[in-house]
């Protein structure tokens, strides 16, 4: 009752502004940020410095004290970004602006350059107070960046640049598509309401305790800080302080003060609140993926008219699926006869596999064990989680003979989904033979992401018996949905004679669809698509790049090197939205394996792989060849590579039966055993990987999980059991730590 009523007085905090809805905008803003990653750069920086000192702040001073403008004033993007780093420290930029303007500069009737508002307002006045400097600036299209700069006369001692480089990697942490979801950020603002309070009965109780937010709690505490009127009258009344945002500790070490801290503040939480501290969605992703280019690329728009009900679109239509991020911790037991103290695990499962999440995994119970571990995987949204408390030490899993089942309970997937979180005493049904005067009891907390869009894996491989000429493409359940076809052709007197290739792909529905090569191009579906063996280019309707590796999105974390980098591509997509690029899909010549994230790109997409997969894998190209960046083939050869069809088989030596595999990483020792939609055995697995299936690798959980040992056991969609006793796992911080941006 004392915890629940601590939350209650956690809530009737008061917050000035709509959380919610500003955190959104500053998403958006963030992503407009990384689109234009000049503004990272250090001699770049100093401009846009001196832009925000002597432009934008003395302008924005004027605004407040009597508004320039009849509508709101429009923050120029590069501005606001320094500004926003600027806010990101309330106390010393409330002491700026107390200094050089007398008073605290707000954002009030101010718009985000990524607002739907005109501009020609603001930039009329800015023209005529600055008629030597641009309203707006493009870096990517001029020079300007070598201009002479210097200091303005009004300007912060506080180190702009620095501060800038420190939010850069927020942007990755917070850039998931579940952290825009209203339902997400109703509760992270919640839980932000809930650190500010634990921060109050700290200050009440003389507590010293550097307090960690997770990263949904600090998307919500920067959303807070950059509406510098409202954070401060709000910190002022519950706090009685404005509570300063220290962001230089980037260590996140062991024993560091990022790791103590985080750790005191989960401990902290939980006595508090009797409530998790983690949570599904909201904590460290590792470090920001390597990027593929520094030069934005923005291709040019497409000439002629593409209908989104193109003939072509319907032709496979996969069912849409969703996906959700779950963390799981078994807290407590209650009533458990003492013969079995100290020697009961948990098994979980879904009741019904859904395909993603097929196998049991365990778990201790943390008043048991002595430890808090917390179990990370994804599944559908969909049925009930499964579990079993079983006798016997959590090393004899699997269970074997003489491990007993004493009980089972479960949780709706459905419910976890509506509320997000559920932390809650469940009553076990006992198992055949087992007694018990009282039912044991089990207290089960987990959270989870909202649904997202689950990626499409295809399997392309030979699997008719009577023409190894004809490629069959499946998916995940084995259901065959194209047959593909390569055959030579006569080449017509347009091409000069010369011999080419013709592919031919026919749908489960006896529709088809064509492909032509001519000269070091591929023509495909009527010309809608065009796909440059030379520069490895797919032009359409979308411009998608083929890099060799795991690049982006699929990168693979906490490992030093990869192998096997010439059977794997990442298929990027460069756009306007992104002139950087993002990743789309992956093809993995070795497994036969083609995962793609966008329902335009199946069926151009499975042509390219198969393209692909015919140069890759029954050629055997050697390394060398194909390790290049930017990747090169001589025409006439690769035509002649492309002429047998099929796409090989096997997955080569030492790799044991791997299927939608990403290989096995650095350090899996012999073999990857058998490795069934997996990422991977990633580094410190040991001797082999056992039966991982749908596993994100032993790779996921740092540089070796303590617990992984030799083998991952039977893995699903995870990297080990993620233990944070002491906020960290062995000599890494594991996903669960979380970053104070």
């Amino acid at each position: 009752m004392g915890q629940e009523s601590e939350w209650n007085a956690a809530q009737s905090i008061k917050i000035s502004e709509d959380l919610v809805a500003a955190a959104k905008l500053q998403l958006q803003f963030l992503a407009a940020v990384d689109r234009n990653r000049w503004l990272y750069e250090d001699q770049t920086l100093q401009w846009v410095i001196y832009r925000y000192n002597s432009c934008w702040l003395p302008l924005l001073a004027q605004h407040s004290e009597s508004p320039v403008t009849k509508g709101p004033l429009v923050v120029p993007l590069d501005c606001e970004w320094v500004w926003h780093c600027h806010r990101l420290n309330p106390v010393r930029y409330k002491s700026d602006c107390e200094e050089f303007y007398g008073r605290l500069l707000d954002n009030c009737n101010v718009a985000s350059s990524v607002e739907e508002v005109s501009i020609k307002e603001t930039e009329e006045i800015w023209n005529k107070m600055y008629p030597d400097e641009p309203y707006e600036i493009d870096f990517t299209l001029s020079n300007e960046f070598s201009k002479s700069v210097h200091l303005a006369e009004n300007h912060t001692r506080y180190d702009l640049v620095l501060a800038v480089k420190r939010q850069i990697p927020f942007s990755y942490q917070v850039s998931r598509p579940h952290m825009s979801n209203t339902h997400f950020l109703e509760a992270s603002v919640a839980r932000y309401k809930g650190f500010l309070h634990l921060i109050k009965r700290n200050k009440e109780q003389s507590v010293t305790c550097f307090c960690v937010p997770t990263y949904d709690i600090d998307l919500i505490w920067h959303t807070h800080q950059l509406h510098p009127a409202s954070y401060c009258k709000d910190l002022m009344k519950s706090l009685g302080k404005i509570l300063e945002h220290d962001d230089t500790d980037q260590n996140r070490g062991k024993g560091q003060k990022l790791d103590v801290g985080f750790s005191k503040t989960i401990k902290q939480w939980e006595e508090l609140f009797g409530l998790r501290y983690w949570k599904a969605g909201a904590m460290y992703r590792g470090s920001t993926p390597s990027p593929l280019t520094n030069t934005p690329f923005i291709p040019k728009l497409m000439d002629k008219f593409v209908d989104s009900n193109d003939k072509f679109q319907t032709l496979i239509n996969l069912p849409d699926s969703n996906v959700i991020e779950v963390m799981l911790e078994f807290v407590e037991i209650e009533n458990l006869p003492e013969t079995y103290k100290k020697r009961v695990c948990i098994l979980f499962s879904k009741e019904q596999p859904d395909g993603i999440f097929n196998v049991k995994r365990k778990l201790p119970i943390q008043s048991e064990f002595g430890k808090k571990q917390v179990a990370t995987f994804e599944c559908k949204p969909a049925g009930n989680l499964f579990f079993e408390l079983v006798s016997g030490s959590p090393s004899n899993l699997p269970p074997t003979e003489s491990v007993k089942t004493l009980g089972y309970c479960s949780i709706s997937l459905e419910d976890l989904v509506l509320n997000l979180s559920v932390e809650k005493w469940l009553d076990l049904v006992p198992s055949s033979g087992t007694m018990s005067s009282d039912p044991i009891r089990l207290k089960v907390a987990a959270s989870c992401t909202v649904p997202n869009p689950a990626p499409h894996v295809l399997k392309i491989a030979h699997t008719s018996p009577f023409s190894k000429s004809i490629t069959q493409v499946a998916d995940e359940n084995g259901n065959e949905i194209i047959g593909l076809q390569m055959r030579e052709m006569k080449g017509t007197k347009e091409m000069d004679g010369k011999w080419s290739k013709e592919l031919i792909g026919i749908t489960i529905e006896g529709k088809t669809v064509r492909g032509q090569l001519i000269g070091s191009e591929w023509s495909l579906m009527d010309s809608l698509w065009a796909f440059n063996v030379q520069k490895m280019l797919l032009t359409g309707p979308h411009t998608v790049k083929l890099v060799p590796g795991r690049k982006l999105d699929y990168e693979m974390k906490h490992h030093e090197r990869q192998t096997h980098k010439h059977n794997v591509m990442t298929a990027v997509e460069f756009s306007a939205e992104y002139p950087y690029g993002r990743a789309v899909a992956l093809l993995d010549a070795k497994s036969g394996i083609f995962m793609v994230q966008e329902a335009w790109f199946v069926l151009p997409g499975i042509m390219l792989a198969f393209i692909v997969f015919n140069i890759l894998r029954n050629e055997r190209l050697t390394e060398t060849e194909f390790m290049a960046e930017e990747v090169v083939f001589d025409a006439e050869v690769a035509k002649d590579k492309l002429a047998s069809g099929g796409c090989g088989s096997g997955c080569g030596g030492g790799c044991g039966n791997m299927v939608s595999s990403g290989g096995c990483g650095s350090g899996c020792g012999g073999g990857c055993g058998n490795m069934v939609n997996s990422g991977g055995c990633g580094s410190g697995c040991g001797g082999g990987c056992g039966n991982a299936v749908q596993s994100g690798g032993c790779g996921g959980c740092g540089g070796g999980c303590g617990g992984c040992g030799g083998g991952c056991g039977s893995m699903m969609k995870s990297g080990c059991l993620d233990n944070i006793s002491g906020g960290a796992c062995n000599d890494e911080q594991p996903m669960l730590i979380a970053a104070h941006a």
